[in-house]
């Protein structure tokens, strides 16, 4: 059973039958965010992310490409690897299901479920879709151009009969019925709300394996079955601990405390999931918060309409701070949200450089050019201690139950109104004019703003953690004090002050950024 200092944080694995997307790069970072945070709140996380390579739908995109199937999984895993780096997400490790743990994990989740007496030989008549890489009983289908059936995700399917092993899903409608009804489990309430009507429509058992093409894990015993995509994918969870052995790592991360995972397959990790789990009497994860999409000027992304965009080039081209930054600021988690290059400049600009980046630029500038850049104890007045008090509630206490409770618009709004309370502070004090009217007092003013800074800094860390170990750098912040912790350290600024550190003149921490000219409009 996971320890209560651990924090075992997942994502979805990313299907890579093409480039990444913005929706793999939002995931990606906001589950980095979660992970980053958890460690600074002293938590010893785990954190893995990867990609989910077999199934039908690599097989015939490969054929069509006229190459293999590894090759193909091969180059786009490339892909995804290259994105998680480049947008410094923070993981543990990428995991590929070819890999040969992955495999015996998974060949092992099996026979736990056989001896379970949950798995039987039968033959499959049904409707299936390549691309969801499901099943979808009849009921569940509409009706598209030309007479085509259609997924509830609006995908195509077509009629197939084979062979198939089967995991009886219909014994355990009761106990799923119970998990998902048990707070906190499922989050947001509305995926959690459609889960429950799902399964109380009454569940049918799952066809499990496939003979159709050969690109999975063989079945243990029945090496012309290929295991159904998701029992292989979904183990990757377990894959990484060392499971089938009794790790060190499994009995310290398993239950997963949570998995992050885009809403449209929360059927398959709050359904199948534990009830492979059950099966195989293993630990149920502890949550599944199904985020929502992100869309493209309201749109969602799509090769036909020509919006597919790649986060790298967005990353390229505004910063990758300042993109995580926007998409964790800008959509409210759990929710669809839209981006644009415009409202990624406009939040930026008006957030990140004018609110924080001038807060930070000009407080070190007047230290360093009025104070020599040398630092004093000093005595706060009310309106700094007032200041300060407002500071350290956002960053000790709001943003963290925030992002506690997975809700990171509202915990940068906390940390926002903190950065202009410290702007209108600067206004309402004009250290300038103190400057030749009363200079003691300027100093007291400028230092309330470096000690407000540091607080600032450390808390926004899981969000942009380059630019603010930049900032706190220059804020002389030791690496080893930058936790939530340190937070509620008294004696940090007499250290500092006494270890002789000198403020030198600042580099900017976010410059304004300018509208790209191929994506102006």
């Amino acid at each position: 059973m996971a320890e209560n200092n651990t924090f075992y944080v997942t994502t979805a694995i990313s299907y890579p039958n093409g480039r990444p997307h913005i929706g793999h790069a939002y995931e990606a970072i906001s589950t980095d965010v979660i992970a980053r945070f958890q460690r600074q709140m002293g938590r010893k996380v785990r954190f893995q992310t990867g990609t989910d390579e077999h199934g039908l739908k690599m097989a015939r995109k490969a054929e069509e490409q006229g190459r293999t199937a590894r090759e193909l999984a091969d180059e786009m895993s490339g892909h995804f690897n290259e994105m998680c780096d480049a947008l410094n997400v923070s993981y543990d490790r990428f995991i590929r299901t070819v890999e040969d743990d992955h495999h015996r994990a998974s060949q092992a989740i099996w026979q736990r479920m056989e001896a379970a007496g949950d798995l039987y030989l039968d033959r499959y008549e049904g409707w299936y879709s390549v691309r969801d890489e499901a099943y979808y009983d009849e009921s569940e289908l509409t009706e598209g151009e030309g007479g085509t059936k259609l997924s509830p995700q609006g995908t195509p399917v077509e009629w197939t009969v084979e062979e198939s092993w089967f995991f009886r899903l219909s014994k355990y409608q009761d106990k799923l019925l119970e998990l998902l009804k048990t707070p906190g489990f499922l989050e947001p309430a509305s995926r959690r709300n459609e889960m429950i009507a799902f399964v109380e429509q009454g569940l049918r058992d799952l066809s499990v394996s496939r003979t159709s093409f050969d690109w999975g894990v063989k079945v243990p015993g029945s090496d012309d079955h290929v295991m159904y995509v998701w029992v292989d994918a979904l183990t990757n969870y377990l894959t990484g601990l060392g499971f089938p052995d009794e790790t060190d790592e499994m009995r310290e991360y398993w239950p997963a405390n949570l998995h992050i995972i885009g809403k449209d397959i929360v059927r398959f990790h709050t359904i199948y999931w534990p009830a492979f789990l059950m099966s195989a009497d293993l630990p149920l994860p502890q949550k599944v918060f199904g985020h929502g999409f992100l869309l493209n000027r309201g749109q969602k992304e799509s090769k036909s309409l020509g919006n597919v965009t790649d986060p790298l080039e967005l990353a390229d081209k505004f910063g990758v701070d300042t993109l995580r930054y926007f998409l964790m600021r800008e959509v409210a988690f759990g929710q669809d949200g839209s981006y644009s290059p415009e409202a990624i400049v406009t939040r930026a600009n008006a957030e990140l450089a004018n609110s924080f980046g001038n807060l930070a630029q000009r407080t070190l500038s007047m230290i360093a050019k009025n104070l020599d850049g040398v630092l004093e104890n000093f005595e706060k007045a009310e309106a700094d201690t007032i200041l300060l008090g407002q500071v350290s509630d956002a960053c000790k206490i709001e943003l963290p139950k925030a992002f506690e409770d997975l809700a990171f618009s509202v915990g940068i709004e906390a940390w926002m109104r903190a950065v202009y309370a410290c702007n209108q502070y600067v206004d309402e004090q004009a250290p300038w004019t103190l400057k030749k009217t009363d200079p003691e007092r300027m100093k007291v003013v400028l230092q309330t703003l470096f000690v407000a800074l540091r607080d600032l800094g450390i808390a926004i860390q899981p969000v942009v953690p380059e630019k603010a170990a930049d900032l706190l750098g220059q804020l002389g912040t030791p690496e080893g004090e930058r936790s939530y912790a340190d937070l509620s350290d008294i004696n940090w600024y007499k250290r500092l002050v006494e270890s002789g550190f000198v403020v030198a003149k600042p580099t900017p921490v976010f410059p304004r950024i300018e509208m790209p000219e191929e994506v102006a409009v």
